[in-house]
């Protein structure tokens, strides 16, 4: 990262008080940054077709409308080309690398310092991934669990709206509004989810969907 460029950072965080934290955090690692900020899904993605340039994005696991992994997956399959980072009161080993399984550049627990938070900002700005020192990226990942990471990785940016959608038990008439699409385009994505995730219905996708909100392990029931 060069000092003369201007750094563009999206904080998505609905805390005020971390929001503050990682924008002290943000005007460290890069004086004169660019900061703006979203406290929802709905404000996020508005952001992001507002400044398709954003250099870098610190992202919570949990606001509204952004719940475990989905915030995070939309993002890859909307941007893949943006780094994210992951921000986060829960720093469970399992949750970490789902979140690096899904392309995060880092992951950062809310209880670091801000130093370290600094330090963390700094390296994935300069292209490289920052995890929690005591954290192993090389340990061995469950088989299972990675497998069903990377076909949920697979969906595009509407498949995985529609895929929250239908973990809050809304039927295809009630997508097909909220999306301003057509209950036939709507269908039409229920079955390439299927077809990615590898079940047979749409109890078992809301299964899945239901640990991504949780950010769970990962695995399918036998």
């Amino acid at each position: 990262m060069s000092g003369s460029e201007l750094v563009r950072v999206l904080i998505a965080d609905d805390h005020p008080l971390v929001v503050g934290g990682l924008r002290e955090a943000v005007l460290a690692a890069a004086p004169g940054a660019k900061i703006s900020t979203a406290h929802d899904f709905d404000s996020l993605a508005a952001a992001l077709q507002s400044d398709p340039d954003t250099d870098l994005v610190l992202l919570d696991l949990s606001m509204p409308g952004v719940r475990g992994f989905s915030g995070l997956l939309f993002l890859r399959s909307e941007r893949p080309a943006t780094p994210v980072i992951i921000v986060s009161a829960n720093d469970n080993r399992a949750v970490i690398r789902h979140c690096l399984e899904f392309g995060a550049a880092g992951f950062i627990p809310k209880s670091v310092s801000l130093e370290t938070m600094k330090q963390a900002i700094l390296h994935v700005l300069d292209g490289g991934r920052w995890t929690p020192p005591d954290f192993d990226p090389n340990a061995l990942p469950n088989k299972e669990s990675s497998a069903l990471a990377r076909r949920l990785a697979s969906l595009t940016p509407q498949q995985i709206r529609v895929l929250m959608m239908l973990s809050q038990g809304l039927l295809n008439k009630q997508i097909a509004y909220e999306l301003g699409v057509s209950e036939a385009t709507v269908k039409a994505h229920v079955s390439a989810i299927l077809q990615k995730l590898g079940v047979e219905s749409r109890t078992q996708a809301v299964i899945l969907a239901t640990k991504i909100e949780k950010a769970q392990e990962l695995t399918v029931a036998p």
